[in-house]
C-alpha cells in the first residue's frame, strides 16, 4: 500500500466510498511496547472527527496512571466545554468497573472482567460510543475468563459504525482472523536492555 491506496480491489460488491467507509476491528499484539500507544493514536484520531471513545482496560489497576488518561480526560473536558471532539470514558479495573460501584479484590478478577465484557457488548449493541479502546483484553481471553468465540461474534456482527481496537500479547488467531488490521510489535532493542528504569513519558 502506498499514498493511501490498496494494494488490491475486493470484489465484495461495495463502492469506493463504501469499503472506505467501514468499521474498522484492529488488533495489536506482539512482546514489544507500543499496542496500547498505537491504539490511543488512532483513538485521538476518532476522537478529532467527532466519534465518542470509550477506553476499557483490563489489566491495568485503578491505581495506575498513565499519560493517556490524563490526556483524554483533558478532551472529554475540552468537549464538555466547547463541543469540539466529542464525549471521552476512560474505565479500568481494580476497585471495581466505574458503573457497577462495587469493591474488586484478586479473587474475583475473573468475574469483574467478564462483567467488564458483557458491559461492552451492552454498550455495541445499543451503538453507545464510536470508537473503544479495549487495553489488554487478549489477557482475559488468554486465561479463559471471556469466551474467545463469544467475541468473535460479538465483534463481526456489531451494528452501525464502531471501531474497536485490542491491544495485548498472544492475540487468539480467530481474533486475529477477524481483524480487518493486526500488527504485531516485535523489539529491536529497548533502554531497559541496559538497565534503565521505566521513564514517566515513555512508558506510562
Amino acid at each position: 500500500m502506498s499514498q493511501g491506496l490498496p494494494a488490491v480491489v475486493s470484489d465484495d460488491g461495495l463502492t469506493t466510498r463504501e469499503r472506505r467507509n467501514r468499521p474498522i476491528l484492529a488488533v495489536h499484539t506482539g512482546e514489544m511496547k507500543g499496542k496500547s500507544t498505537a491504539a490511543f493514536g488512532m483513538a485521538l484520531r476518532g476522537w478529532a472527527i467527532g466519534l465518542p471513545v470509550a477506553v476499557f482496560q483490563f489489566v491495568k489497576s485503578d491505581k495506575w496512571k498513565v499519560g493517556e488518561e490524563d490526556a483524554f480526560r483533558a478532551l472529554g473536558r475540552t468537549f464538555e466545554t466547547t463541543g469540539e471532539g466529542a464525549p471521552v470514558e476512560w474505565h479500568k479495573m481494580g476497585a471495581g468497573w466505574s458503573w457497577s460501584r462495587k469493591k474488586g479484590t484478586e479473587d474475583d478478577h475473573a468475574a469483574a472482567a467478564l462483567e467488564g465484557w458483557r458491559e461492552i457488548q451492552r454498550r455495541l449493541a445499543a451503538e453507545q460510543h464510536g470508537f473503544y479502546v479495549l487495553d489488554e483484553f487478549t489477557y482475559p481471553m488468554t486465561w479463559g475468563w471471556v469466551d474467545v468465540d463469544e467475541v468473535v461474534t460479538t465483534l463481526r456482527e456489531r451494528p452501525g459504525f464502531q471501531h474497536v481496537v485490542i491491544t495485548g500479547r498472544d492475540a487468539d488467531p480467530r481474533l486475529l482472523e477477524l481483524a480487518d488490521l493486526a500488527m504485531q510489535t516485535h523489539k529491536l532493542k529497548h533502554p531497559m536492555d541496559a538497565g534503565q528504569l521505566g521513564q514517566k513519558g515513555i512508558e506510562w
